[in-house]
């Protein structure tokens, strides 16, 4: 009874509430890191070093003023920014953040499910999202949110080929779709798919800032030029669903790469032995460790890079990204054959 039903519901609790509380930071981080890039100090009013914005962020948007647009389609309004955020939650549901472990005398899965076809269901829930954005901007009953859903629908549709082609190098290697299997595959083979797969990995990088409307690639949210895309009449909790959203998902494609490209919990060079001293800190700890540094990557990339046009954009996607994941696929698989 306590495997079967407790325990999954205390893991869902605690990446639930581990989620909740790494969004609202990570935004602190990212305006402490844009800050420090341009030399000066973001946040320090509230709290130590401002450390506590984020609780005055969040308290901010629980008493905003929620408006609904008198035009708007009142029930897909209301409804676009869940479609959004539910799938950004649930993908966590097969992550795997840690190997077993070991408990009052109980062994824990260090993931919520582990399903044959995992890495599928992750890039199935992920596709959800695109909804929401979609009729969060059609239901808006603006012309300014409208363009902007429209934008992020042919984006996202445009890098989730490229990404997806990617991924197809990791199955190939791995021979599974279960994202346990491809971390145990890391370990048999000795190496991290990131290394076996630079331009796979690298290409999920790109992607990954497109897919989450990140800098450089956030024309979907270009307030320059559409005041703030399809959430332009989004205002209070509505709008804070949007934004939770956008970071979860940076989360999860965070988790993913960790587990895909850099060999989840696993320790650095698991074969060798004069480092076998890196066994010794935990797996969840390494796991977080790679996850925060793909984090801090879109950080530093968006304090550094300025924005793409949109045409920029479309043709590094289409002319660039999918040829080249489609060739490293054939070479792959020749690859695979061959050797």
């Amino acid at each position: 009874m306590v495997e079967a039903l407790i325990l999954p519901l205390v893991k869902i609790v605690i990446v639930l509430v581990a989620v909740l509380v790494t969004v609202m930071y990570i935004v602190l981080l990212e305006r402490k890191v844009q800050a420090w890039v341009q030399v000066r100090l973001g946040p320090m009013r509230v709290g130590p070093h401002g450390i506590l914005q984020p609780l005055a962020d969040v308290l901010k948007l629980f008493v905003k003023e929620d408006i609904t647009p008198a035009r708007a389609d009142k029930w897909v309004f209301t409804a676009a920014p869940i479609i959004v955020l539910v799938p950004a939650l649930i993908a966590f549901a097969v992550i795997p953040f840690a190997g077993d472990l070991t408990l009052f005398g109980l062994t824990i899965p260090g993931r919520i499910a582990d399903v044959n076809v995992g890495l599928l269901y992750v890039i199935s829930v992920a596709g959800i999202g695109i909804y929401g954005i979609i009729l969060g901007g059609w239901s808006s009953n603006s012309k300014w949110a409208l363009l902007g859903s429209l934008r992020s629908s042919a984006q996202l549709i445009s890098y989730e080929i490229a990404v997806t082609m990617t991924l197809v190098t990791v199955i190939m290697l791995a021979g599974t779709l279960s994202m346990v299997g491809i971390v145990q595959a890391q370990l048999a083979k000795g190496w991290w798919f990131g290394f076996m797969q630079p331009v796979a990995f690298f290409i999920y990088f790109v992607g990954a800032l497109a897919e989450t409307n990140r800098a450089p690639f956030d024309l979907p949210e270009a307030e320059q030029e559409l005041v703030a895309g399809f959430h332009t009449e989004y205002s209070g909790m509505r709008f804070a669903f949007y934004f939770l959203a956008e970071y979860a998902n940076m989360i999860v494609v965070s988790t993913v790469a960790t587990t895909l490209f850099l060999g989840g919990w696993l320790a650095p060079f698991p074969n060798v032995s004069w480092l076998s001293f890196l066994g010794l800190v935990p797996g969840w700890a390494w796991f977080m460790l790679k996850t925060f540094g793909f984090l801090y990557a879109f950080l530093w990339v968006r304090a550094t890079f300025p924005r793409y046009r949109y045409d920029q954009l479309m043709r590094l996607g289409w002319k660039w990204l999918i040829p080249l994941a489609i060739l490293n696929v054939v070479v792959t698989g020749l690859l695979k054959v061959l050797v």
